[in-house]
């Protein structure tokens, strides 16, 4: 069974950075995408970023180019999420994501099976 366990979430003020970790267990992850989602209060889930596991490929949200960067490690089994130049606006529940899709990048959160439990983000002005 697939396990994600986000860190590195906090309170930081408006400019400042944080990285999110998503340690990953359960599984070799070859044809695997993970990314991250992020919901704040009273409203849907959005899309910020993914990944493929093999090839290093990766898409990030318009609202976050420039912004943040999405990596990961193949030794530890696990994804980041560098987020430089925050915003109040970024503030939410970041959730570390992943499924099985041979290399193809996925945007919509109804296409990931795996789900981690969240970390908080707050961005203060």
């Amino acid at each position: 069974q697939v396990q994600l366990v986000e860190s590195g979430g906090g309170l930081v003020q408006a400019g400042g950075s944080l990285r999110l970790s998503c340690a990953a267990s359960g599984r070799t992850f070859s044809g695997y995408a993970m990314g991250w989602f992020r919901q704040a209060p009273g409203k849907e889930r959005e899309f910020v970023g993914c990944i493929t596991w093999s090839g290093g490929n990766t898409d990030l949200a318009d609202s976050v180019k420039g912004r943040f960067t999405i990596s990961r490690d193949k030794a530890k089994n696990t994804v980041y999420l560098q987020m430089n130049s925050l915003k109040p606006e970024d503030t939410a529940v970041y959730y570390c994501v992943a499924r099985e899709t041979w290399g193809i990048l996925l945007v919509n959160s109804y296409d990931y099976k795996y789900w981690g439990q969240g970390t908080q983000v707050t961005v203060s002005s």
